[in-house]
């Protein structure tokens, strides 16, 4: 039994999906089909049951899966141990970003981190926040950059990024382009661009409309805030976009308040409680980067 095996058994089995794992641990889905088989023989039993395109334990498998975790956690304890001694951190991060992210302090604060420690192995993935939320949560990814509608998310530490309110942008021939604000009613009377669900803004725009009980006809989604932009210009519709990103668009469109939508739409840093040292040095180089510098979206 090889820990490499029980590596790629847990991915199956937080993923559920053979090709979801593969890219997890950065093999192919043949290789980590293999490796579960032999594994499966060693132990003469069979953990996934693969009747379903949903990869899910069998009562072996669920029963392997806690010692499998414990297994590995004993073998990162090891490594950090030894590191410790000797005074180099080594492991891998699991990093998550929300889809369309251009905050280039976030990458700087991703070399910085490479430089003082390239004995950490970092693999990057996108996202939808929501999917990136349940993964730093079940520990599937390590630390996530995400768009929230809450400050706080439920059971995760957090470093807010950015804070702003949402706004409307029109071409200045839409009808609404002679009003310095809006309400949600008023563009609840327009179709609308707009960020997909499970995103910060999205959601602050949702429970907006929600609470006014304003039913948005959404024209088009789209997770790149260029792409809105280049949408609501052409007359698909109003964009919804945070303060900071309507600055970029200025020439081609005229950004209003949205009087009445009090949340703002936050960007925020999460992760969990952890004694890994590589994942506190990366929080701390994202803590000290963000912290000094200003932030810039675009």
């Amino acid at each position: 039994m090889e820990l490499r095996q029980l590596e790629y058994f847990v991915a199956v089995a937080e993923e559920a999906n053979f090709t979801r794992a593969a890219e997890r641990v950065r093999i192919s889905q043949s290789g980590v089909s293999a490796q579960i088989r032999e594994l499966e023989r060693e132990l003469g039993a069979t953990l996934i049951d693969r009747s379903t395109r949903t990869a899910t334990l069998t009562d072996a498998g669920r029963v392997a899966l806690e010692h499998a975790r414990a297994a590995l956690a004993c073998a990162g304890a090891v490594r950090q141990a030894v590191g410790e001694v000797t005074g180099l951190i080594r492991g891998r991060l699991t990093v998550g970003m929300v889809t369309g992210c251009t905050i280039t302090l976030f990458f700087d604060a991703l070399a910085a981190f490479h430089r003082a420690h390239p004995g950490v192995e970092i693999t990057l993935l996108e996202g939808n926040s929501v999917r990136l939320l349940d993964d730093v949560r079940s520990g599937a990814v390590d630390l996530a950059l995400v768009g929230t509608a809450d400050p706080t998310p439920a059971g995760l530490n957090t470093l807010t990024i950015i804070s702003e309110r949402l706004v409307a942008l029109v071409p200045p021939e839409h009808p609404l382009a002679k009003q310095a604000t809006v309400s949600i009613a008023d563009i609840a009377d327009h179709r609308l661009v707009c960020m997909p669900e499970g995103t910060g803004i999205r959601t602050v725009l949702d429970r907006a409309c929600a609470l006014r009980r304003v039913q948005p006809a959404i024209a088009v989604q789209a997770s790149a805030a260029d792409a809105i932009a280049d949408l609501a210009a052409r007359g698909l519709g109003v964009a919804i976009l945070s303060e900071s990103m309507s600055s970029h668009y200025k020439s081609r469109l005229r950004a209003l308040r949205i009087i009445d939508v009090g949340d703002p739409a936050l960007l925020a840093l999460v992760w969990t409680a952890t004694k890994s040292p590589a994942l506190d040095r990366l929080v701390r180089h994202c803590h000290d980067t963000f912290t000094t510098r200003p932030v810039q979206v675009g």
